[in-house]
């Protein structure tokens, strides 16, 4: 399989987003299932794996450190600090921190979770307001210095925030939400990674869920599902956005597809230090999202698609006003 870089990160083009695995959609998920899916996503060519511990709390890292460890060889590990965390604390729930004595904490503890020796890229899962950029950086430098992490990252940061990081401790990679759903990393940070040399991760590359193609107005929600508390996933939301997934549909039936692997192919297809980390729990769609990187589109298949996306309004706001505040974009 062919790879993409992070900076000076090597990865297979697609990564796998284990959240999902142990909380977010209401489901508890068999442990030993989950191994078994890492596992074969190994198989498969996958080398990028990703995770946080706020996932669980701690129960990810855990998990991913059970399947992972016995093949550290073969792996790229990424994993987060930036909240303050407590075991059965709702995900998030906590308040931010990144001062340098918690992130060198967090990494310890990550290191033991994970069952590892060295974390392979240490991202800032959100910017803590209160503390400069320039100490967490410094922060993160310190680590590698001593060999506990290998490539620092961030995740949902701002464009002047990545400067600055960057001139103290160089980024390997941004990750941040973008899909054909949610865009506006084109305005700022695609220029700015690209011109810094930076790779880009984005998360929810299919939209959450809603570009497979599996979701409509009646689809229904458990209380458990984070999604249910998303304004773009209220079913009048879905009603209004499922006009997005017919275009779409249109498009993977040419190219013999699904929506799924369009929608991943077209990320794959805008810059070649991209690297989406879909996530799952079900083999088959593994499968279908590693299928994607046999379908290529063409300049000629990026234009149509660039222009019906432009055509149709995405109804609703990805998160609620206090988590988007918790962004630096």
């Amino acid at each position: 399989m062919q790879t993409r870089k992070l900076g000076t990160l090597e990865v297979s083009p697609l990564g796998l987003g284990c959240m999902g695995m142990s909380f977010s959609f209401g489901v508890v998920h068999d442990d030993n299932e989950m191994i078994a899916l890492m596992h074969k996503a190994v198989d498969m060519g996958i080398t990028f794996f990703d995770t946080a511990e706020v996932y669980g709390p701690f129960t990810n890292e855990i998990l991913v450190g059970k399947a992972l460890s016995p093949i550290r060889d073969k792996v790229v590990i990424a994993t987060k600090f930036g909240f303050l965390c407590e075991p059965g604390q709702k995900p998030g729930a906590g308040p931010l921190s990144s001062h340098p004595d918690h992130i060198k904490a967090v990494c310890e503890a990550s290191l033991k979770r994970l069952q590892i020796d060295t974390i392979d890229l240490f991202y800032q899962h959100r910017v803590d307001p209160n503390v400069p950029i320039e100490d967490v950086a410094g922060a993160v430098k310190d680590l590698i210095a001593e060999g506990k992490v290998k490539h620092f990252g961030l995740s949902e940061a701002g464009a002047q925030t990545i400067r600055r990081a960057h001139a103290v401790q160089p980024v390997a990679a941004l990750q941040s939400e973008y899909s054909l759903w949610h865009r506006k990393p084109e305005q700022e940070i695609i220029p700015t990674l690209e011109e810094l040399g930076i790779g880009f991760v984005p998360f929810s590359p299919l939209g959450k869920g809603f570009l497979t193609g599996k979701m409509d107005e009646n689809t229904q929600l458990g209380p458990k599902d984070f999604r249910s508390t998303l304004p773009r996933f209220s079913p009048e939301s879905r009603k209004a956005n499922q006009a997005f997934v017919d275009m779409l549909g249109i498009i993977a039936a040419e190219k013999q597809a699904t929506i799924a692997q369009i929608a991943l192919a077209w990320l794959l297809a805008q810059k070649p230090w991209i690297v989406p980390i879909p996530g799952t729990t079900k083999l088959h769609r593994l499968e279908e999202n590693m299928g994607a990187l046999a379908v290529e589109l063409t300049p000629a298949d990026l234009t149509e698609i660039n222009e019906a996306v432009s055509k149709i309004p995405v109804e609703g706001d990805r998160y609620p006003e206090h988590i988007e505040k918790m962004t630096g974009l």
